[in-house]
């Protein structure tokens, strides 16, 4: 059998080392911008909660060891002059950890135990290993001595605050496993030896980037580790998840947002179409009666105090073309009933009486949450989320035909050339769209590039309509993508949020929407610049914009498949 390659190195600090189908990783990231000393491992059941302290110890001195952590998918390593301790993936729930010259400490790591907080530690005969119980997961965790020896314990049975761990002594080689569970299973036994489970979860991502990015070349250089960042993010269904899930983050942004999703489909469906389809459908899974997604769904909490905008029609129509083979009809009125129901929210409980276009409740609606268009108001209607739902008014016209429903077909045409009409109408002012209170009837302009999105209408827009959003666009522009404020306004923060940083769907979405008005050099240049953005700074939420620097979570999943996508493009493009 030949060897699967090792993929890419990468620094635990940004990306969380972890497998395909996984609820934990192991990360010295233990909560929202919280770097731990040690590495721990990381639950992101009922929440983010780092659980166990992973310390390797050095056998000449008793105390922590100078080690070097050194990580590539299948495998993680802490490195020092006396020895090794190596860390594998052998199942989603389970790790295994090998040692030579090193010891290991696994310890709780809160102190303190309370009747509803903390961690537990005891000695189970039954299983024939000690156990950490969670009350903030609700998981346990078994470790098991698979070789070698138990150097000592301390804390087990105790209450309130104490020291909680298990140590295993560096005497000789040692190996042990560490299982996430829920009550109890049974003793655990596996004849894999430690090499076949890291060749064997090499393999599995090996296979997985072949499939998601067979277009690969050095000419596309962070292509494998946008790979693994999706991959490793990927967790199967359990509790709220109804679906194999892509999370934005293995960090604290562990959650499904309702539109980040579409990224993640649309980078994996060429390649992995079942699991693109279910990062397409798993927030309408949780559409309520009205038609509203939720804002988020993760483990244990669907949010439904805000929405996301209704770019769902774009992604779907691009989503379809790229499938390898066709949704079946089943499958497709499924989708058209969703997809009608999410449109007709936003013509009834988003449209004041007798107004043609909808409005946002707060900039989180819109996905901008802080943008400077709301400064002066929060309900408004907005010349982006018009153009979004004229697209979506468009795909389900598509989907009405396909799947028989005609007349419903030319409904939805007209509704969306209603729109369309009423948007340039009321928000165009010859040169920029405005945006307006719902409560007040006031309007205003702002520098945020939010102003410009409806450029995502493409081939629908006049020339003149779509030279002068180019024009605007090119304003934002930096040498490393495109600033979300013009870096030249009053308001533009390096550190932001969407006040300033470069992100990863306003990018796709810009890019998208120059290209099918025409203006394809532009899009070229925005596609090279965010491309050599990732290669240079990782797959981070956002990015200063003058600086390039990656802000705030630095392993966001629908960065890494913004990515994907235009490099893919890119590469089909040069003809490889």
């Amino acid at each position: 059998m030949t060897a699967a390659r090792p993929g890419p190195a990468f620094s635990v600090h940004d990306i969380p080392f972890s497998t395909y189908g996984s609820w934990f990783d192991i990360s010295p990231v233990i909560a929202e911008k919280t770097y731990a000393e040690d590495l721990h491992l990381v639950s992101h059941q009922n929440g983010m909660h780092g659980v166990l302290r992973l310390v390797p110890s050095d056998p000449t001195t008793g105390d922590r060891a100078g080690t070097r952590v050194a990580a590539a998918p299948g495998l993680l390593s802490w490195i020092g002059e006396s020895g090794r301790v190596d860390l594998a993936y052998e199942s989603p729930d389970t790790v295994r950890l090998r040692g030579s010259g090193l010891g290991i400490g696994v310890f709780a790591a809160a102190r303190t135990l309370t009747p509803f907080s903390g961690t537990y530690l005891f000695y189970d005969p039954a299983a024939g290993a000690h156990v950490f119980t969670s009350y903030e997961t609700g998981r346990r965790y078994r470790v098991t001595l698979l070789s070698g020896t138990v150097a000592g314990t301390t804390g087990t049975q105790a209450l309130g605050s104490a020291d909680r761990g298990v140590a295993v002594t560096a005497d000789g080689p040692w190996e042990i496993a560490i299982e996430e569970l829920d009550t109890a299973r049974p003793r655990y036994a596996t004849s894999a030896t430690f090499d076949d489970i890291v060749e064997t979860a090499r393999g599995a991502f090996a296979s997985f980037v072949d499939a998601v990015a067979p277009w690969r070349s050095a000419a596309t250089p962070a292509a494998e580790l946008a790979a693994y960042v999706i991959w490793s993010a990927t967790v199967r269904p359990t509790g709220l998840v109804t679906r194999p899930a892509v999370l934005m983050s293995k960090h604290w942004m562990d959650k499904v947002w309702s539109w980040d999703h579409c990224f993640n489909a649309l980078a994996l469906t060429s390649g992995r179409p079942e699991l693109g389809w279910d990062q397409f459908h798993l927030p309408f899974d949780h559409q309520d009666a009205t038609g509203a997604l939720p804002d988020s769904v993760t483990h244990s909490e669907v949010l439904h105090n805000f929405v996301k905008p209704p770019i769902h029609g774009w992604a779907l129509g691009h989503l379809r073309r790229r499938l390898p083979t066709p949704p079946s009809q089943a499958e497709l009125i499924e989708t058209y009933e969703r997809l009608e129901a999410w449109t007709n929210f936003w013509l009834t409980a988003r449209r004041a009486p007798a107004d043609e276009l909808p409005y946002y409740q707060h900039g989180n609606d819109s996905g901008w949450d802080n943008a400077t268009t709301f400064d002066p108001e929060r309900v408004v209607v907005s010349a982006d989320l018009a153009a979004f739902l004229v697209l979506q008014l468009h795909e389900l016209a598509d989907l009405a035909e396909e799947v028989g429903r005609t007349e419903e077909a030319g409904r939805w045409t007209r509704t969306a050339e209603a729109i369309q009409a009423a948007l340039f109408e009321q928000l165009w002012t010859g040169d920029r769209f405005v945006t307006r209170g719902v409560g007040t009837g006031a309007t205003w302009s702002s520098t945020s590039l939010l102003d410009l999105m409806p450029i995502v209408l493409g081939e629908h827009l006049t020339a003149e309509v779509g030279s002068a959003l180019a024009d605007r666009i090119k304003a934002h522009l930096t040498p490393h993508g495109l600033a979300t404020e013009l870096t030249t306004s009053p308001h533009y923060l390096a550190d932001g949020y969407w006040r300033g940083p470069i992100w990863a769907p306003a990018t796709i979405l810009v890019e998208d929407g120059l290209r099918r008005a025409g203006h394809h050099r532009l899009a070229d240049d925005i596609s090279t610049r965010f491309r050599a953005l990732c290669e240079t700074h990782g797959f981070a939420e956002n990015f200063d914009a003058l600086t390039g620097t990656g802000l705030r979570d630095r392993a966001y999943t629908w960065t890494a498949s913004s990515y994907l996508l235009l490099a893919e493009a890119h590469a089909h493009r040069d003809g490889r």
